[in-house]
């Protein structure tokens, strides 16, 4: 059994500047709130560099001011450090960094990289595309092949979907303001972040219906445990020729930590002899067995009438069921008020909802609110959105986990949770970071057929609740 506990907000650049602004209503000038920031990276990256020299890249905003206060502490503190700038400082706390800075200013047009560079050009306030200028020095620095640290993003990451406006610069190390922002994990901005670390800048408590999956907890089983009590999966295969995806499935069901998986469908073959097989007529009358916990159905399916009346029974009835893959495509459009988890990809999210577009958080969202069901839109960076406004980004994945069968698995995982009494979007996101544990556990030349030996050691690899 598993358990999630709290986890990091994900805001938006919008909700930031809110927090911001509300904490400087309170009394706290925003000039002490820049002063933190800079010395909470300057503390950072003089233990991530010592020794090497550094060059800060300062815009005119306030992220640039934010560069030029950790120019100062490090330069204090007796680091080699420059300062390169296109444009002097415009805000009123930027200007009271810049004059902190005591050494010249060189130009950011022909300045010469250092072994570290410090990107303080643009914050999470940038919406355009970089200007010509700072992209040719931005170039220019790449072909160094410095070491770069962020300050709160990198520059040219849109921060509201991580979209790269531009060519930014890859950060080995991202220093985060506050909180971590949606760019930092979606999108561009998950590939060019790097290492991300949040410095505490003293905003107090951040309200956001978004946030990272966090690593589950596991619980204890208690100690008159049997079968039915740790769940009853049922996975509805498709037709026998089709019969691996749904192996898969009731496999990783079992292997999640379902006490009981049965194959419902025409095949002959199981995965595991610990699995039971039985026919739709057996597996229909399991529908009014109450030790029946959770339903899987979609791997191998196919558009039939045998399909589409296992599909409405499911709907018709108050059994939770993840649908996945084939099921998808026979999902009716109205609204269900049934303990539903649906997993498309890419495509089938185009087929079902239409583009997501670049805000894929809200199109997820919009997609719960449609059908009432919990909606994991699947891909580099998986998004769990749950019909209450509650979302979660999963970004505990490899890319090795892109391989034919790899969603089933997740189907028989979520399955298996769901059917040991994990709400729905509990259990989509709970499913999701060890679906991607697991993958990276079976790294290079992983195959979907991995996946299910692999779960064992991730749910032993969780830390006791």
């Amino acid at each position: 059994m598993l358990i999630l506990p709290p986890s990091a907000p994900v805001l938006t650049p919008d909700t930031m500047r809110r927090a911001e602004s509300a904490t400087i209503s309170s009394g706290v000038p925003a000039l002490l709130l820049m002063e933190r920031a800079a010395a909470a990276a300057a503390m950072m990256i003089g233990r991530f560099a010592p020794g090497r020299p550094i060059l800060v890249l300062c815009g005119p905003g306030n992220n640039g001011g934010d560069g030029y206060g950790v120019a100062a502490l490090l330069a204090a503190a007796g680091h080699r450090v420059r300062v390169a700038s296109a444009s002097p400082a415009r805000s009123e706390p930027a200007l009271a960094m810049a004059a902190r800075w005591t050494a010249p200013v060189e130009a950011l047009a022909d300045c010469a990289p250092a072994p570290i560079i410090v990107d303080a050009l643009y914050g999470t306030g940038l919406s355009r595309a970089l200007p010509d200028d700072i992209q040719a020095a931005l170039d220019r620095c790449r072909k160094a092949k410095a070491t770069v640290i962020a300050l709160d993003i990198p520059s040219g990451i849109d921060a509201r979907n991580g979209d790269a406006l531009g060519r930014p610069l890859a950060a080995e190390l991202t220093i985060a303001f506050g909180a971590l922002k949606r760019g930092h994990v979606l999108g561009a901005g998950a590939a060019l972040s790097g290492r991300i670390v949040i410095a505490d800048i003293g905003l107090g408590e951040h309200v956001a219906n978004l946030h990272l999956v966090p690593p589950p907890l596991r619980t204890r089983l208690a100690p008159d445990t049997h079968k039915y009590k740790r769940g009853s999966v049922l996975v509805i295969e498709g037709s026998p020729n089709r019969g691996g995806a749904a192996q898969l499935t009731a496999l990783a069901a079992l292997r999640a930590g379902a006490g009981a998986v049965t194959l419902v469908g025409e095949g002959n073959s199981i995965p595991a002899n610990a699995i039971m097989r039985r026919s739709d007529a057996e597996g229909l009358a399991l529908l009014f067995d109450a030790r029946t916990t959770a339903i899987a159905i979609g791997p191998g399916l196919a558009d039939h009438p045998r399909s589409r009346d296992w599909l409405a029974r499911i709907l018709a009835g108050t059994i939770p069921a993840v649908i996945d893959a084939g099921a998808l495509a026979l999902m009716p459009p109205s609204h269900q008020s049934l303990p539903i988890v649906l997993t498309p990809h890419e495509g089938e999210f185009v087929r079902l909802f239409g583009a997501p577009g670049p805000d894929r958080v809200g199109a997820a969202l919009a997609a719960a609110g449609q059908t009432g069901a919990v909606v994991v839109l699947k891909g580099p960076q998986t998004i769990i959105a749950a019909p209450d406004g509650q979302a979660a980004i999963n970004t505990h994945a490899t890319p090795w986990l892109a391989s034919a069968g790899s969603g089933d698995v997740l189907t028989g995982i979520i399955a298996a949770l769901l059917g040991q009494g994990m709400p729905p979007f509990e259990a989509a996101c709970a499913g999701t970071w060890v679906h991607g544990d697991a993958g990276l556990r079976g790294g290079i030349g992983l195959i979907a057929d991995d996946l299910p030996a692999l779960l064992p050691q991730v749910l032993a690899g969780l830390r006791p609740a």
